[in-house]
This record gives C-alpha cells, structure tokens and sequence, in this order.
C-alpha cells in the first residue's frame, strides 16, 4: 500500500528542521565564546608553566663572570678525502 506525505507532515518537519537549525545557531553563538575563552585560558596556562620553569631554571644556574660552559657537542662532520680530483671544465656551445 502506497502511502503519501500529508501537507501538514511536510509543514511539520520543515517547521521542526527550522527550529533545530536555529537552535543550534543561537547556541553556538552563546558558548562560543565562552568554550573559546577557556582554551585561551588553558593555553595560556601551559605555556605559562613550560616559560615559567625555563625562567627558574635560568635563575638556578648562576656563573661566575667570564666562566663558559657548554651545553651540546658540536656535530662533527665526517668527510672522505679519498673521493678523487677536482677538474674544473668550461661548457663548449
């Protein structure tokens, strides 16, 4: 048995798809700024707390003027003199 959409069932769920639409607009822009908010909040908390024990531990090496330390080794660079001999050449047209 085939059955058809009434006009009000149509109406209906036009009016109920509106309304959630809408819904969700008027939502989003109540909390936005709010769930924005907190991530600044958040953000700023972490990158508050990684600077902060940078700067504590800046603080907590204290030197003597004119001492030097070094923190990494340099990279070595390992090369093979026995590649061969460089000929220069000039390009013929």
């Amino acid at each position: 048995m085939l059955q058809y959409a009434s006009a009000t069932g149509i109406l209906r769920t036009l009016l109920i798809i509106l309304l959630i639409y809408y819904g969700v607009k008027i939502i989003t822009r109540i909390f936005a700024p709010l769930l924005l908010k907190y991530a600044a909040k958040k953000a700023s908390q972490h990158f508050g707390g990684t600077h902060g024990e940078f700067q504590r531990q800046q603080k907590n090496t204290t030197k003597k003027e004119g001492e030097v330390t070094i923190d990494k080794m340099p990279n070595t660079k390992t090369s093979n003199k026995d590649v061969g001999e460089y000929v220069d050449y000039e390009e013929i047209d």
